[in-house]
């Protein structure tokens, strides 16, 4: 998981040192996202997680927001990079 957060960053960082931009914790929340939703299929009643991961969904909806009022082409890159609309 580590590895594959580094590489999440590269992929998607602004600038040299940037770790906390929006776009960076975006693709960070769709990662863990998409993993947790794996997860959910073989273990129906983690419900545990559940809870976390429902608000992981509502923080990664919040940065898009955001986003989408502040840098509007940017949004529609992260759209299209992560897959997120169909």
């Amino acid at each position: 998981m580590v590895l594959q957060k580094k590489e999440v960053v590269e992929k998607f960082k602004t600038h040299a040192t940037d770790t906390g931009s929006p776009e960076v914790q975006i693709a960070l929340l769709t990662t863990r996202i998409n993993y947790l939703g794996d997860h959910f299929k073989k273990s129906p009643k983690d419900f545990a997680s559940r809870i976390g991961f429902l608000k992981m969904i509502g923080q990664r909806r919040s940065l898009l927001d955001y986003l989408k009022r502040t840098k509007k082409e940017t949004y529609q890159e992260i759209l299209k990079k992560l897959d997120l609309r169909k």
